[in-house]
């Protein structure tokens, strides 16, 4: 009986504590409307309060509520802590849907919203779920396959705003989740939602309690595993769903929420289940009431959902030491030496793939009237003069994203490690945005700005870790926690009508626009350097993997080593984010495909993963140059569009 008082005091304590304190912040916000004497029928103060202020405020206590719930339900399902709809991409899944309806079926919105992000999220779910299932549902699996779709709409949708700005601008602010209301329509209409798939969650208590069991003892008792993953998947989804079609993407509560209430002391499903919405409710509550009192008018132009990772991701990160988290992420098993043969072929088909892919680059484009040619004639080499630079650029960016993906892979024991996923290239885009901002610096400044951006979210990823040993899914955790709090900064500096961050906003896409021949040579002599760097880390590499013990014994020095090649990719990422922002995933793919081509050892893996992931780079700038001519597609974001399909065919096989 102790034990179990002891589980509900700790959530308990957790959620008033929250509710306090933003009632308290919401009280400063009703006082001037309920203490200013009423002088007419038309009072704007109160007409404010009870219109916008309240409904605002019920819209948060529900939209937490719906997130959290829907966390805590995939969390226990899929017996993943890190699962929630951002991390599983089914709020990104909502929210591309809701983008292409409203540029090319708008008449929709207005009968069926929530239809629209349902079949959104839904199409999302079913990927990332299907793609799971072929690995048994691995946490691994489930969330690289969650970032990388998420990822993949993401930068779709930015492409869609980008070539549409006209009409899809008004689509920003609502995208990062604004919970501004001028009526009682929203609220209203999730209360009877959300009350409705509470009920179904409450019956199904019971039977995800017995999953705790293992599944087979959970079917010897009844429970048909499928049909219930089916249900509570469903229902999940369609939480987030609601909330994303209603305020639009507001990230981190279904992921917070539930660790938190883990953390109180909630032990048993039931529990979990219970708390977590209380807990996600009063979170939003409290991050909304103080944004309105803080921005006091401009409340309105701030996206919430921006504001509560930069409340959450600090209280995560202080927290995630006590985590205590059952699941652990696999690890890849060190395969044995590839034959000399087998290692060489691979990288002499990418290389020739790269040359190929150079030249058709190069010498192929649209003519004036749409046409594909052959740049040749008395304009060639003024044509090439312009081209050549921004090639050479986005080959440098991606072969160095690439090798920093596999030295953060090969660091951390997590094949998920990668510049984007651990939040590097959002510090090297915080440190731009912040140069951009203040002192508009040219080439050198924003280099050395983004690199001081990465070095700090690597200097905070080792001190969150460094208890844990570096456990992949603490790395992971944070790096998570950090990239949505660096990008919720950024966010709220976009969100502020600032013209500058037009600017941001075309840099983060990865547009090499601005690219001049000396910003892409001293580009491509960095990348020689720090690339050339790494090759001769190899040893390190190669034995570090192996365990602390097995390295220590060999006389690597793991302290010094570990610092290094972190500050080395943290160099790599920064210098390669000037050129074709955060938004690419080059640095994650480019190491698994290397991986899959039986290239194991660092050496190879690195020469391989550097010519793909130019090689890819280098095909999305092509493709973005010439696949709307004459609009042009930042390489960045297309990046994402070509190599997020080839990633999830290649997860589809079994592990």
């Amino acid at each position: 009986m102790t034990a179990s008082r002891r589980d509900i005091l700790g959530p308990a304590l957790v959620t008033l504590l929250l509710f306090c304190a933003g009632g308290v912040a919401s009280w400063f916000l009703a006082a001037p409307a309920l203490s200013a004497p009423t002088m007419s029928a038309y009072d704007i103060e109160r007409m404010v309060l009870y219109y916008s202020t309240l409904p605002r405020l019920a819209t948060a206590l529900l939209a937490g509520a719906a997130l959290a719930l829907s966390g805590a339900l995939f969390q226990q399902v899929l017996r993943n802590p890190l699962a929630d709809p951002t991390t599983l991409g089914v709020s990104a899944g909502a929210n591309l849907a809701l983008v292409i309806t409203s540029l090319f079926l708008p008449g929709l919105l207005g009968a069926g919203r929530d239809l629209v992000a349902l079949v959104g999220s839904g199409v999302a779910a079913a990927i990332v779920v299907s793609l799971g299932a072929r690995r048994g549902f691995s946490p691994y699996s489930l969330v690289l396959s969650g970032l990388v779709l998420s990822l993949w709409c993401g930068g779709l949708a930015a492409i869609l705003t980008y070539l549409n700005q006209k009409y899809l601008a008004s689509l920003f602010i609502w995208g990062a989740g604004s919970l501004a209301q001028q009526s009682w329509v929203i609220p209203v209409s999730l209360i009877w939602k959300l009350a409705v798939v509470s009920i179904i969650c409450a019956v199904l208590i019971r039977p995800l309690s017995l999953l705790d069991l293992g599944e087979s003892s959970s079917s010897a008792l009844g429970v048909k595993l499928i049909r219930l993953r089916a249900i509570v998947i469903v229902c999940a989804v369609a939480l987030a769903a609601f909330v994303t079609s209603a305020v639009g993407v507001i990230g981190f509560i279904g992921l917070v929420a539930p660790t938190i209430t883990r953390l109180a002391g909630a032990r048993r499903p039931a529990q979990l289940i219970l708390w977590s919405p209380l807990v996600g409710a009063g979170l939003l509550f409290f991050a909304d009431s103080v944004l309105q009192l803080v921005a006091g008018e401009l409340g309105d132009f701030l996206p919430t959902g921006a504001v509560t990772a930069i409340f959450g991701s600090p209280l995560l990160l202080a927290l995630l030491p006590r985590l205590k988290i059952r699941h652990r992420i696999q690890q890849a098993a060190i395969q044995k030496r590839s034959r000399r043969w087998d290692t060489k072929i691979p990288i002499i088909i990418a290389f020739s793939i790269l040359v190929l892919l150079l030249l058709l680059s190069m010498f192929v484009g649209r003519g004036v009237d749409g046409s594909w040619t052959l740049v040749f004639g008395e304009y060639s080499l003024d044509i090439l003069s312009i081209r050549i630079p921004k090639i050479f650029a986005v080959l440098a960016s991606g072969a160095m994203l690439a090798v920093a993906g596999a030295i953060l892979q090969r660091l951390t024991g997590n094949e998920m490690a990668s510049p984007e996923v651990l939040g590097i290239s959002a510090g090297s885009t915080f440190g731009v945005a912040i140069a951009l901002f203040s002192i508009a610096p040219g080439f050198s400044g924003q280099f050395l700005f983004a690199v001081i951006g990465a070095i700090i979210v690597l200097s905070m990823i080792l001190l969150g870790s460094r208890r844990s040993s570096f456990a992949p899914e603490r790395v992971l955790l944070a790096g998570i926690a950090l990239s949505a709090m660096v990008d919720a900064v950024v966010g709220v500096l976009s969100s502020t009508g600032d013209p500058r961050a037009v600017l941001l906003m075309r840099w983060m896409s990865g547009s090499t626009y601005l690219v001049d021949g000396m910003s892409a040579a001293a580009e491509t002599v960095i990348a020689v350097i720090l690339i050339a760097t790494a090759f001769a880390a190899r040893r390190w590499l190669d034995i570090l993997p192996l365990g602390p013990a097995p390295s220590a014994a060999v006389g690597v020095p793991l302290a010094r080593a570990r610092l290094a090649l972190f500050g080395l990719a943290g160099l790599l990422t920064a210098t390669a984010t000037l050129t074709i922002g955060p938004l690419s995933f080059v640095g994650l793919m480019g190491p698994h495909l290397a991986r899959e081509a039986g290239l194991t050892r660092a050496m190879p893996q690195m020469i391989g993963a550097s010519l793909i992931g130019g090689g890819l780079m280098v095909a999305a700038d092509f493709v973005g140059r010439t696949i709307v001519s004459p609009y042009q597609i930042p390489a960045g974001l297309v990046s994402a569009l070509i190599g997020a399909p080839f990633l999830m065919l290649m997860m589809r096989r079994k592990a």
